[in-house]
């Protein structure tokens, strides 16, 4: 019988490798453990629910429970891996010691809070990265009893699916960010001009090039101190300002981490003898790549190998859907600098096409009816391969 395997973490990654391995082997014991609930659902649905008036239960396809019974599986929720001793080969989770034969690093990343949130706020400052968070957000829209006036400090992607959804789902939103333009790291400035202009026309309200200064409570109200000496007052306050892959458990063990996550090599191979890590915790022979597709990727590759068939993983291009309905944007991004970006089109429906200093494609950004061409510009441009 093949070695027992551990996999710390349930969201798409850890849930994802433990189906693709079930389907090559029925019998290999598996266990999977979350320090959340452990519902199986799809995390990029996060940021359309409140436009749907979905509640969090609908969003959970099946409980921990269900999860066990379909793969087979021992699943272990709101439970606490406190450390890994990579010598004995065992976890530590309080008084408990428990062994791995195998174990399987899908620990996911938490979002960055770059400000102090006040004792006073914390009831009223979220952020939204597992369904978890989604319930409490939910039930503080829902104990408003109307519409809410929501702050979104963060333009990125996160910041705008969510400024989306929530406009789409009828509250108030404005977005506060030190960039120019949304999705800066995305589009270029025209096409993030564009999609600003779109969500603007939707009622959201930009307040960019500007930093937070401090949080405060008035008159009932959060108030947001912009750096400009303007306020915004909102009722609740959604953080959308990045992830921060999840590595302290690598990191107290030994294993090799940096600021990109937890290193391996194209195997997903840690440093540890019998310790792999993908999804967003990982970094994958010097990249970290949050989105979908490679983590899709990576959990077909590490189960071949884990099954005994070692297979490298590899990326090939992989184009970022941006869930804004307002203005829909696909995006490529280049993995070096640009020598030019070609700007086509007029209105909304805008292409930018990154161009090396040889006029090859490298990525592009589309925004409007021009997203129809990402399957044919994802074919052109050169394969991102880890």
């Amino acid at each position: 019988m093949s070695a027992p395997l551990t996999i710390l973490g349930t969201g798409m990654a850890g849930l994802g490798l433990a189906r693709q391995l079930r389907s090559r082997d029925l019998e290999r014991p598996i266990t999977l453990i979350t320090a959340d609930s452990g519902d199986d659902y799809s995390k990029p649905l996060l940021s359309t629910g409140f436009g749907k008036r979905m509640p969090p239960e609908r969003l959970a396809v099946r409980s921990a429970l269900e999860i066990a019974e379909q793969l087979n599986a021992v699943v272990r929720t709101h439970t606490w891996v406190e450390s890994i001793d990579t010598q004995a080969g065992e976890l530590v989770i309080g008084a408990e010691r428990l062994a791995y034969g195998e174990l399987v690093l899908a620990t996911g990343a938490m979002p960055r809070a770059p400000f102090a949130i006040p004792d006073a706020l914390v009831s009223r400052v979220f952020t939204i990265n597992d369904l978890d968070d989604y319930r409490r957000f939910h039930a503080a829209l829902a104990t408003l009893g109307r519409p809410a006036r929501v702050a979104i400090v963060g333009a990125g992607l996160v910041g705008c699916e969510f400024a989306n959804d929530l406009r789409a789902g009828g509250h108030a939103v404005a977005v506060i960010a030190p960039e120019a333009t949304p999705l800066a790291r995305l589009l270029p400035e025209p096409l993030g001009r564009v999609l600003g202009e779109c969500l603007a026309d939707i009622g959201i309200a930009w307040h960019l090039g500007r930093n937070l200064q401090a949080l405060a409570e008035e008159g009932g109200d959060v108030l947001l101190a912009l750096d400009d000496g303007h306020g915004v007052e909102a009722d609740l306050v959604l953080v959308a300002t990045g992830l921060a892959p999840r590595s302290e458990l690598a990191l107290t063990a030994g294993l090799e981490t940096s600021a990109s996550g937890i290193h391996t090599d194209r195997y997903l191979r840690t440093s540890a003898s019998a310790i792999y890590a993908l999804g967003d915790a990982a970094c994958v022979d010097g990249v970290n790549a949050m989105y979908v597709q490679p983590l899709q990727a990576s959990a077909r590759a590490l189960a071949a190998t884990l099954s005994g068939k070692p297979t490298p993983v590899s990326y090939g291009a992989w184009p970022i859907l941006v869930k804004t309905p307002a203005c829909p944007v696909v995006a490529l991004p280049p993995k070096t600098t640009p020598e030019r970006w070609r700007i086509e089109g007029e209105g909304h429906a805008m292409s930018a096409l990154a161009e090396d200093k040889d006029g090859r494609l490298i990525g592009f950004a589309l925004t409007g009816d021009c997203v129809r061409r990402k399957v044919e510009l994802a074919r052109a441009a050169p394969a991102l391969l880890v």
